[in-house]
């Protein structure tokens, strides 16, 4: 029969090994969550610039559209004018 001492001292064994599992899994976690930060942040950034560069579009097809009205207007005031 196993003296107490013994029994101690497996136990103790044991329970080293689930501490250093835990690290393990522990610092597997920690990268883990550290490059689904890094992919996120990346994600981030890249649709930040599409969305500068659709504003930009956005903004330069709007001026293209007023300016087009404009003349539109000039030229049915022109007609109407001719009409007069």
């Amino acid at each position: 029969m196993a003296s107490d001492y013994q029994i101690m001292k497996i136990r103790i064994e044991e329970l080293e090994q689930r501490v250093e599992h835990l690290r393990v899994s522990r610092r597997v976690l920690m990268n883990l969550v550290e490059k689904l930060e890094k992919e996120k942040n990346c994600a981030m950034t890249k649709l930040e610039k599409e969305n500068r560069k659709l504003q930009r579009h956005n903004a330069f097809y709007a001026q293209t559209l007023l300016i087009k009205n404009r003349r539109i207007m000039e030229l049915e005031e022109q007609m109407q004018s001719k009409l007069s």
